[in-house]
């Protein structure tokens, strides 16, 4: 099983993401409207905060974020099947583009990109409508 983090405090949040905290809170706010329970676990990352959240729902990995200077980055894997309902949906052309030029793996498609505004939230949950779209 991989290693846990301490969750960082508000503090360190604010720190790190500035502006962008305001990002974050809503993409949390968001899942936390569609999925009930949600569960945040906190794992080491390379990335420049050291730490990424895995946003979970029933012990299943939604998203991955990890706070940035002045942006949150997000990580998705679409399985086959979601891959093709969100090549199908209404997600921006852009979002497609990067799940079209992704790597196929067993575990699905993933892709990972920066985002700094709220307009990106719909966007977001969308992903994880689809991703957890049942069969």
């Amino acid at each position: 099983m991989s290693a846990t983090a301490k969750a960082p405090s508000e503090a360190e949040l604010k720190t790190i993401l500035g502006p962008a905290l305001v990002v974050w809170t809503g993409i949390l706010s968001a899942m936390g409207e569609m999925f009930v329970p949600l569960e945040l676990q906190w794992r080491p990352s390379k990335a420049v905060f050291g730490r990424m959240c895995l946003v979970q729902h029933k012990k299943r990995t939604l998203l991955y974020l990890t706070p940035d200077q002045g942006k949150v980055w997000i990580a998705i894997v679409l399985g086959e099947r979601a891959y093709h309902l969100a090549m199908s949906s209404s997600i921006p052309a852009a979002i497609k583009k990067m799940f079209a030029e992704a790597k196929a793996y067993a575990e699905g498609r993933g892709i990972r990109y920066s985002v700094a505004s709220l307009n990106s939230v719909p966007v977001i949950t969308k992903l994880a409508e689809i991703k957890t779209t049942p069969k």
